[in-house]
């Protein structure tokens, strides 16, 4: 009745900042392969479809090794990305045709829970876009080129943007489309809110997450993520 849900799951980023061979969503997270958190809070939650987003070459392994490997049922599709994040975004948006929205999540925040994901859900279905964020907690500055402080924003004002990222897909895929068809900027692009601010004036409404979803980009997040992963997880 509500339309139909699919989470684009990303898990094709090469993690340069983990000092690691190992793509940091295959290093080992609490005795399990780091994307596997997320994709478990994905199967759990109320998606209807996961699209798993890959490094080109690497749809077998994960096939075979993670979603097998764990029974994630609800992954509908294997696809490889591309070389920023918006084209391997795109690939995934692609591969979820006939969505009526679609939750986009990086797969390297582990600690993404089921309340999450249904607040994201929720939030797209009435505000169309939607990103789950929590308030900054500390001064931020503004550098000019020297690395001088050049203004400090109002600190009230600013929020930390998280994922998942939940639209209603016709808008986002249109958002996307136009962007990587020639049709817009893509100068600096971060994030899926981005796209459609840039590409359709859409506002995008902050949903209040948790300052435990942490994206793991450095060696230090692994073992803060471990520590919030066992909280979540009930094994404290």
């Amino acid at each position: 009745m509500d339309g139909k849900v699919t989470a684009v799951v990303l898990a094709a980023g090469r993690g340069r900042r983990m000092e690691s061979r190992i793509q940091k969503q295959y290093l080992q997270l609490a005795g399990r392969p780091l994307i596997c958190y997320a994709l478990e809070a994905f199967q759990k939650s109320g998606v209807d479809e996961i699209i798993l987003v890959t490094g080109a070459g690497e749809e077998e392994f994960c096939r075979r090794e993670i979603v097998a490997a764990c029974g994630f049922s609800k992954v509908a599709a294997i696809v490889p990305g591309g070389k920023e994040r918006y084209h391997s975004v795109y690939e995934g948006l692609k591969a979820a045709a006939g969505s009526d929205y679609v939750l986009i999540h990086d797969g390297a925040r582990p600690c993404v829970t089921e309340e999450i994901i249904q607040a994201a859900i929720d939030g797209a279905r009435k505000y169309k876009a939607c990103v789950i964020a929590m308030p900054v907690k500390d001064t931020i500055k503004v550098a000019d080129e020297q690395e001088f402080a050049r203004e400090t924003p109002d600190r009230s004002r600013l929020w930390m943007i998280q994922t998942p990222q939940a639209f209603s897909y016709p808008l986002v895929y249109d958002a996307y489309d136009r962007m990587l068809s020639g049709g817009g900027d893509q100068h600096g692009i971060t994030d899926d809110a981005m796209v459609v601010e840039r590409m359709t004036g859409e506002k995008v409404r902050l949903i209040r997450g948790s300052y435990e979803n942490i994206k793991v980009t450095t060696p230090e997040d692994l073992a803060v993520a471990e520590v919030f992963l066992r909280r979540i997880l009930g094994k404290t």
